[in-house]
């Protein structure tokens, strides 16, 4: 194991800049899914809900859709010095497992694990060493919500493979996929996944898969956030609904905190009121169809030329290009 790794760190994740969106999650009510990362303590639950929960680790024939898209990218993709931009690497689990593929075919690769939590970007760069040399591992540490300039650090000389695994449920589409449109260019490919409602009843689909977030593992991860800000559990009650988008068409299911009691938090010298019946909304997972996909993706000018669809209906992995 290398003694030492250089990180580069975005400035929407310098201190100031996350004080500012923390401040702003309280003014609003609304918890920046970033929060939900922020230490080592968040990262190892939240990398134990999704061992626990989610069908890329515990559906077999989930892990076959990633590996037959895995294997179909690597054919596809002719460039022979090859980078691989993983925005929302998490622990780096399927990155190492496309990376494995795409090494099989003797080209140069260069990865870049992208989040928001340097202990995340460690575990996902540790992954990868398997597959790549450390030299061509650059971690980055950012906001992709919020950082308006990523080009200008995430645009590489060689042809990029961005990936984008399991992220568009914990962003407002409309305000992620500009972001993401703008770093694929004509050379480019993008391997898209996304969490999907199963079944052809879209509401009945989404109803489905609720106990996937509506469990034990998943309210403590979320809860963290609020345990260190001194919020107590006798404070209020956190629950699990389902939410319809009228500015999308989609639905999502969504995690408040419903304040029991009068409460106020400090951040050194701002303070925070929140009455009894108030509630904060603290995470929001968007559910898709593989139509919704590649109608949204197509909005802003991204084009799905193959799909893979685990049997459970659950997920869905989408290899797309410029149109």
């Amino acid at each position: 194991m290398n003694a030492t790794a250089r990180i580069t760190i975005h400035s929407s994740q310098f201190p100031e800049q996350v004080r500012r969106d923390l401040l702003a999650s309280l003014r609003n009510r609304r918890v920046n899914h970033k929060f939900h990362y922020d230490s080592l303590k968040q990262t190892q639950k939240w990398l134990a809900v999704h061992e626990a929960h989610s069908p890329a680790r515990r559906d077999e024939n989930c892990l076959t859709a990633y590996d037959r898209a895995f294997l179909a990218a690597a054919k596809k993709i002719k460039a022979s010095q090859l980078h691989i931009l993983s925005l929302g690497c998490g622990g780096g689990q399927k990155d190492r497992r496309l990376l494995g593929h795409l090494n099989a075919r003797g080209r140069t690769l260069f990865y870049t694990p992208c989040d928001v939590s340097p202990a995340m970007v460690l575990v996902a760069r540790q992954a990868a060493l398997a597959v790549l040399p450390a030299k061509n591992c650059s971690p980055f540490v950012c906001d992709l919500a919020t950082a308006d300039d990523l080009k200008r650090f995430l645009v590489t000389r060689n042809p990029a493979l961005v990936t984008f695994f399991g992220m568009i449920p914990n962003f407002e589409p409309q305000q992620i996929l500009p972001q993401l449109a703008a770093l694929i260019r004509p050379k480019d490919w993008l391997l898209f996944s996304a969490n999907l409602a199963p079944g052809h009843h879209y509401a009945a689909g989404v109803k489905q898969v609720l106990p996937q977030y509506d469990n034990a593992l998943t309210r403590d991860w979320l809860g963290t956030f609020l345990a260190d800000l001194g919020v107590g559990r006798g404070d209020g009650r956190m629950r699990f609904r389902i939410a319809d988008d009228a500015s999308n068409g989609l639905k999502r299911i969504a995690a408040d905190f419903r304040f029991a009691r009068p409460r106020r938090i400090n951040i050194e010298n701002d303070a925070f009121e929140f009455r009894a019946g108030e509630i904060i909304q603290l995470f929001f997972s968007y559910r898709y169809t593989p139509g919704r996909v590649r109608r949204t993706l197509s909005r802003h000018g991204l084009e799905v030329s193959a799909e893979w669809i685990a049997d459970s209906g659950e997920e869905g992995v989408f290899l797309c290009r410029r149109n």
